[in-house]
């Protein structure tokens, strides 16, 4: 039963992780369904661990890409680029002013990962933003991730806070509506997008592994309690990961080619009917 859940999970991630729909969430209510609890340290790390595979899934599709921003930095493909505002550059910027605020808030993100209440909240208005973004912002400035500027990534950094704070609001989402709002084109800020998921999913992934298999001391008995992960749960993780690491690669090519020809309005929709399902569903558990 573990491996059939690691291999359901996986597919969700996989579909959900660069959709601008919200992974956490899906997980989140796939878990419900199928009868785990929030509160199931293992099965809430695997959720985070199996990012990896979508990591990866992002590296080997752009590899060619990502080859060519480190053979050109700092001066970039057109010799236009400096140390400053290389794509590389701005990536990291982006990261740590999305992972400085998120690390102090960890508190409050743990807390509101419980809340249906938020999560369902969040599907709905971050659906409603994403519709209006794309409807009002069509003549975009920048057209390719080349073209842009620190305070490009600065701003699309200090929106994705809000996907950590509240789950159910997409880091994709923020991360492309963010990119419209200050002229980028859908193209180039899902391109950034992708590009930025590297190295946050990575460090989001490496600390919850650590956290798991090395938790902080208790502070009652001040002793550290050492968790070591068995045999199985090496194989359901392993599987959870190859099995999001292939349907994510899926995902990102045909992304790409449907962002080229399409809005995110179909996204939207579906955003705000899976919100209002999973507040309808907080509303009747509440009252039961």
């Amino acid at each position: 039963m573990n491996y059939l859940l690691s291999i359901l999970f996986g597919i969700v991630e996989g579909l959900t992780e660069f959709l601008p729909v919200s992974s956490t969430a899906h997980i989140r209510i796939t878990q419900f369904l199928c009868g785990i609890s929030p509160e199931d340290k293992f099965w809430a790390m695997f959720a985070v661990v199996i990012q990896l595979g979508a990591i990866l899934a992002v590296v080997g599709y752009f590899w060619k890409r990502i080859l060519k921003f480190i053979q050109t930095f700092p001066k970039g493909e057109r010799g236009d680029r400096t140390w400053f505002n290389h794509p590389l550059t701005l990536v990291m910027i982006a990261f740590v002013v999305t992972a400085g605020p998120a690390y102090l808030l960890k508190k409050l993100i743990e807390k509101n990962l419980e809340s249906p209440w938020i999560m369902g909240g969040s599907l709905v208005v971050g659906g409603i933003v994403m519709w209006v973004v794309d409807a009002l912002f069509t003549r975009p400035k920048i057209q390719h991730v080349e073209e842009m500027g620190i305070l490009e990534a600065v701003w699309i950094g200090a929106v994705q806070i809000l996907s950590a704070v509240f789950p159910g609001t997409s880091r994709s989402m923020c991360t492309i509506a963010a990119g419209q709002v200050f002229g980028m084109s859908r193209s180039a800020a899902l391109e950034f997008s992708f590009f930025l998921s590297i190295p946050t999913m990575f460090a989001a992934t490496l600390k919850e592994l650590k956290d798991y298999v090395r938790p902080p001391v208790d502070p009652v008995t001040q002793i550290r309690p050492i968790v070591h992960l068995t045999g199985d749960q090496w194989g359901v993780l392993l599987v959870g990961f190859i099995v999001s690491l292939v349907v994510a690669w899926g995902v990102i090519a045909w992304f790409m080619k449907w962002v080229r020809t399409r809005g995110f309005v179909p996204f939207a929709i579906y955003r705000i009917i899976i919100g209002i399902i999973v507040l309808a569903l907080a509303s009747r558990l509440a009252h039961s």
